[in-house]
């Protein structure tokens, strides 16, 4: 076990970096799922062929607010995007691969300025929305590079959906200029497609990282 993944006040309580990396991407996923599926709940008349971030506000020029569904929705963000970015710092900690957690980082920063900035207040929510998707794609797949298989394929796999998706609405809308193919799907169906991966892997990756606590996380992986 590393030195540095003993450093601190958790680690001085024995608990290694990558545990409490671990911990944070669980609970923030957790957080994330259950969070968005509350907000549906209690938003009246809402349909997953909505945008995810309607459940915050909907888009000018005559947005609408639904409570309690908008603060349980941006509180979700709020506190899932910091416990990615306590992850990052834990899992920098933890291994010698510097770019995956700095893309884990701007994945947690793009998520908490989602919460920060409802879909009302343009043009930030875009960006910050199409920040969290991208680098959140990115990080998915630059993790394979740091968990063994066959959990690296599945990590491959995720992140290429998630991109794969991202990448066809912009395709399809500005360079076709035509229909989505999955355009049944609605827009938030498509998004779906988007975000879901990345919270699943979420979950996957933090479970990998509480399962494999005691391994060296700078050891290349086999």
């Amino acid at each position: 076990m590393s030195d540095s993944r003993q450093r601190g006040i958790l680690g001085r309580l024995g608990y290694p970096d990558s545990s409490i990396a671990g911990f944070s991407m669980v609970l923030s996923g957790f957080i994330a799922l259950m969070g968005i599926i509350t907000a549906e709940v209690l938003y009246p008349n809402y349909s997953t062929r909505q945008d995810i971030s309607d459940l915050g506000s909907t888009r000018p020029p005559n947005p609408v607010i639904h409570e309690p569904s908008a603060t349980i929705f941006n509180g979700t963000m709020l506190v899932t995007g910091a416990l990615v970015l306590v992850a990052a710092l834990f899992v920098y900690r933890a291994t010698n691969r510097r770019g995956f957690p700095v893309v884990l980082a701007i994945f947690g920063f793009g998520a908490f300025g989602v919460g920060v900035f409802p879909g009302n207040v343009t043009p930030w929510h875009g960006l910050f929305a199409l920040l969290t998707f991208f680098s959140g794609g990115l990080a998915v797949v630059l993790s394979s590079r740091v968990v063994s298989r066959p959990f690296s394929v599945f990590c491959g796999l995720f992140g290429g959906i998630s991109l794969l998706f991202l990448v066809s609405v912009f395709f399809y809308g500005l360079v076709i200029g035509g229909p989505h193919p999955l355009e049944s799907l609605g827009g938030g169906g498509i998004e779906r497609w988007v975000v879901y991966p990345l919270v699943l892997w979420t979950l996957a990756f933090g479970g990998y990282l509480l399962g494999t606590a005691d391994d060296d996380l700078s050891r290349p992986p086999r």
